[in-house]
């Protein structure tokens, strides 16, 4: 049972970009006790011995799963890599509430997880309890679940503008393409060749072309709000940044849509959102204008081709792509308001 005075919160996994994301928000969330940490290379040191910035904040010490009292939790987060969650949280009791911000649980379909990941679906009853978590779509889904699926962040930047458009039927479901770049924390903390300084600095590179698993996870949303199988064209990018995604969305009007219709849906639907805005004509978003904070900002413009449009979304990946909104469900999920503890302003410049 949830607790009326501090929420008990653990994060399995905390030495990670996303554990540390979520260390630095909830120390600013007035409900959030932070009572279990875990990380198991490094089980038995303090916080600070990890990440030099939390030293001094009063955190438990990191621990491994199996030192993990559960009965003293009300909520875990769990930061994991992909692959190793489905088994950790199956696990777990069942009074617990769980956010997991791995990509185990996000595929509704066991088969195309499977397709995309590599393995079988190792916990797939618990799949068909999971919701995905992306808060301004499945809020009512997420206000009633015990565990929620956090989405992935090039998903967030490109569903948000998307899904309202589809569900609306104000762009064609067939031609979408989706341009997105990331600065390097998306590809996490751990020690890759890709990712070194010297490969990433002083230039930009496409990767996993036609293949990143991100790819699944946005046409299942899209395709749910357009009522029919949506496949995209979608190419991440490597920018030499430490944070932020900006994707450039190019988009086919349906019938006698144009812009202005777009513009006018987006911001309806959004005008009550905490999190997600859409700017003026003329105005387009850029990754300093989210970087530390929560917001997905939405700019729209005509293309020069006629019947077309462009979208440009921003979100920092590492808060609204992932630990922010983990917060914003955990906010959902205990029926606190969302923006509880996730008032930062951008970090600019």
């Amino acid at each position: 049972m949830v607790r009326a005075e501090k929420l008990r919160i653990g994060i399995l996994g905390a030495s990670g970009y996303t554990g540390a994301e979520l260390l630095r928000l909830l120390r600013h969330h007035p409900r959030a006790e932070i009572a279990a940490l875990t990380a198991d290379r490094h089980a038995g040191k303090p916080i600070g011995a990890v990440f030099p910035h939390l030293a001094g904040e009063g955190l438990p010490d990191l621990k491994s799963l199996e030192e993990i009292d559960w009965k003293a939790l009300d909520l875990v987060f769990c930061a994991l890599p992909h692959g190793t969650t489905q088994e950790v949280i199956a696990a777990l009791p069942r009074f617990l509430k769980v956010i997991d911000l791995s990509a185990d649980f996000r595929l509704a379909d066991c088969a195309t997880y499977e397709e995309w990941y590599g393995h079988a679906h190792r916990a797939p009853l618990l799949q068909k309890e999971a919701v995905y978590g992306l808060t301004e779509i499945a809020r009512e889904e997420v206000r009633q679940a015990r565990l929620v699926a956090n989405p992935g962040c090039y998903p967030t930047t490109s569903q948000l503008p998307l899904i309202p458009l589809l569900e609306e039927g104000l762009i064609a479901s067939d031609d979408i393409i989706i341009d997105a770049k990331s600065g390097v924390s998306g590809a996490g903390r751990s020690a890759k060749e890709e990712s070194l300084f010297c490969e990433v600095a002083e230039g930009v590179h496409a990767y996993a072309l036609a293949s990143h698993r991100h790819a699944p996870e946005i046409e299942q949303g899209l395709g749910k709000a357009a009522g029919k199988k949506v496949i995209v064209n979608f190419t991440p990018h490597l920018l030499p940044m430490n944070r932020g995604i900006l994707a450039s969305i190019y988009v086919r009007l349906e019938a006698a849509a144009g812009v202005r219709d777009l513009r006018a849906l987006l911001e309806k639907r959004y005008k009550d959102e905490p999190f997600v805005r859409v700017l003026p004509e003329g105005s387009l978003p850029a990754t300093q204008h989210v970087r530390g904070t929560n917001l997905c900002l939405i700019g729209l413009s005509r293309d020069r081709l006629p019947g077309r449009a462009i979208l440009i979304s921003a979100i920092d990946n590492l808060v609204k792509g992932a630990s922010g909104q983990a917060i914003q469900n955990m906010n959902a999920m205990l029926g606190l308001p969302e923006a509880t503890g996730l008032g930062a302003r951008a970090l600019f410049p």
